[in-house]
């Protein structure tokens, strides 16, 4: 919501005039508007690091995908452990993908398939943390909050909360996930939620009749701005509120509808999951540093087969238009697309036809970010049941992710007891990729 008051005639009880109040996008419940926002995120930020001008697009596939459905066919295993899906040959010798992914399988030379990532976890909650901080915390499993800060606060944290030169938020949601969240790091590195209160306060909203144009204000933007300067508010606004209105009124909230877009490239991304990823690949163009995207519906206990036929072409389609559509648009250098969950699923099928919890081996999958793509790595057994080679810790994800983001390896922030806590502890950026 955006209100402006400019008429004198009408003093407060305090004495102020009504042209002194000025209400811009107000947030949520706590009554913060985007003005007050923007200087609390200010002022929490330090002094500006040079960064690059690099996104990460993580693709979080909610309740636990199941790594053999998925990237780890196993068609050489017992009937019990291979994919129900079967497989699909790729553009890569010798490399197969679950039966549902046809479209990603024509571009894996633009991807990267990691077989052996693993924790030890089963649990949605600390699976979840372990998987997004890179911190175990078994007791996210029993309800409780994030101990750490999710990647994109650590991102936001970084770069600054908002982009400097376009005002969008560094680090964007579309639905949440636990241990997504700032912890300890603070409010001001939240992620901006595209599906709460925070878009729906870039829509505009003014009180016409403390205006002079107001036919004309209400059709369009540009009079906003002309009757605003006759009124001489603008010349009230302190350097937030400046801020705050240029991004309501500007085209910045024009990225976050993605049927802006043309109507081919929408159509082959499709609807749902693929309106969201391509809404994503506007914003990293734009300049948002970190979105992360929650498409649930994985924690298939049962009729694994049917299920999968359900949510896999689905991810199949948008991926596949995104990594093309970041290839067409010489992106594919600069945002790097992660595609994985809290864990995977048990190597056997289980008496309902599904697979159960399994943490010992998950589905990890990355495209672009400048990073060496076309291939496997790391192995996993031949029940696709653990790593047989070095597993891929998220340690090792989170390093690499700052390896593409430009983040020091060697960042530290200091926890509610002012102790110097690292951020990545232990993790090497892939070697393979980097």
């Amino acid at each position: 919501m955006l209100q402006l008051n400019g008429s004198r005639r009408h003093p407060d009880c305090d004495g102020k005039t009504r042209r002194d109040f000025l209400k811009i996008g107000t947030l949520g419940a706590t009554g913060l508007t985007l003005p007050a926002l923007l200087q609390a995120r200010a002022k929490a930020a330090d002094a500006g690091s040079p960064t690059r001008n690099t996104s990460v697009v993580w693709l979080w596939l909610g309740g636990g995908p199941t790594h053999v459905e998925t990237f780890d066919p196993k068609m050489s295993a017992p009937a019990e452990y291979r994919s129900v899906t079967g497989a699909v040959k790729t553009t890569l010798p010798g490399v197969e993908l679950g039966g549902n992914f046809g479209q990603m399988a024509k571009i894996a030379d633009k991807m990267a398939f990691v077989r052996s990532f693993a924790h030890r976890n089963s649990g949605h909650g600390g699976g979840t943390h372990w998987v997004m901080t890179g911190y175990d915390f078994a007791a996210a499993d029993n309800g409780a909050p994030a101990n750490k800060p999710g990647i994109g606060a650590v991102v936001a944290r970084y770069r600054g909360a908002n982009n400097s030169r376009t005002g969008l938020p560094t680090y964007v949601r579309m639905g949440g996930i636990l241990g997504d969240g700032p912890s300890w790091l603070g409010a001001p590195y939240s992620p901006f939620d595209v599906q709460g209160r925070a878009r729906s306060n870039m829509t505009l909203s003014v009180a016409a009749d403390r205006l002079d144009d107001r036919k004309t204000l209400l059709k369009n933007f540009d009079s906003v701005d002309r009757g605003l300067d006759a009124t001489g508010l603008m010349a009230g606004m302190d350097s937030f509120e400046q801020q705050a209105f240029d991004l309501i009124l500007s085209r910045a909230k024009d990225v976050f509808d993605p049927k802006r877009e043309d109507p081919k490239v929408r159509d082959k991304y499709g609807p749902g999951l693929g309106e969201q990823m391509l809404m994503a690949r506007r914003l990293c163009e734009a300049g948002v540093g970190f979105v992360t995207i929650h498409y649930g519906g994985w924690d298939m206990h049962g009729g694994i087969k049917t299920a999968m036929d359900s949510l896999g072409p689905k991810v199949d389609r948008a991926v596949s238009a995104f990594v093309d559509d970041c290839g067409d648009r010489g992106l594919d250098q600069d945002v790097l697309l992660v595609i994985t969950g809290e864990f995977g699923r048990t190597p056997r099928i289980n008496g309902s036809a599904g697979r159960d919890h399994w943490a010992p081996l998950s589905t990890l999958a990355l495209a672009g970010g400048g990073l060496r793509m076309g291939q496997v790595i790391g192995e996993s057994t031949a029940k696709a049941e653990v790593p047989k080679t070095t597993p891929v810790t998220p340690q090792d994800l989170m390093a690499t992710v700052f390896h593409v983001l430009g983040l020091p390896q060697e960042i530290q922030y200091k926890d509610p007891t002012g102790r110097p806590t690292p951020m990545v502890v232990g993790g090497k950026p892939i070697a393979e990729l980097v």
